[in-house]
């Protein structure tokens, strides 16, 4: 059994998952419990970070990936983030690295500069 609170909703609602048949109670709606097997099968998170541009008005540029992405996953992306470095002009949504590390997600700029 392990027990976490569910982030979906504001309310916040405390899950017990049952891990060998993938049971959740605790939740007051079916996304809680979505996220309860979710969460205990395969975790996933929407990264953020910044990386380098030259030729903008600051020396870093936030990004983020445009879906969540296999928590296992996160410290790979990390990693290729520190090493990249673009040029500005960049539009917010724009598509810097498409599949990071070999997933779905693509690093996308969080803002114009």
């Amino acid at each position: 059994m392990k027990e976490m609170i569910c982030i979906v909703c504001p309310r916040g609602c405390h899950l017990t998952v049952d891990e060998s048949n993938l049971t959740v109670s605790g939740n007051h709606c079916i996304k809680g419990a979505e996220y309860g097997k979710a969460e205990v099968s395969a975790p996933m998170r929407t990264v953020t970070g910044s990386v380098g541009i030259e030729g903008g008005i600051h020396s870093m540029l936030a990004v983020r990936t445009d879906k969540a992405v296999p928590k296992s996953k996160i410290f790979e992306i990390m990693d290729e983030l520190h090493q990249f470095t673009t040029v500005s002009p960049i539009k917010r949504g724009q598509i810097l690295i498409e599949r990071v590390c070999g997933t779905d997600a693509n690093i996308i700029a969080s803002r114009d500069m």
